[in-house]
């Protein structure tokens, strides 16, 4: 099965640089009718991965897809499953 993997490590200070790869990758997904995909905010302070979760959590996003899970082994991974129809 294939997965899309977005690590944010590099661009975690850049507002609108997260942003733009959240949408490309949930739009990837949604085109390739992949699911899940694993967005890697890194552990941190944690504010990354809020920022992520505060993004997902939008009404046009949380539409999009079927749920989220955060891996209760590594805190620092976030799995965006989609159900395709």
């Amino acid at each position: 099965m294939a997965k899309i993997v977005l690590d944010l490590h590099n661009i975690f200070n850049k507002g609108n640089a997260i942003d733009d790869e959240l949408n490309r990758v949930i739009d990837e997904a949604l085109e390739k009718r992949i699911t899940p995909i694993e967005i890697i905010p890194g552990k941190g302070s944690g504010q990354l991965k809020k920022r992520v979760l505060r993004f997902l959590n939008q009404p046009e996003i949380k539409k999009l897809y079927h749920r989220v899970e955060k891996d209760d082994k590594n805190f620092g991974r976030i799995f965006v499953h989609f159900k395709h129809k």
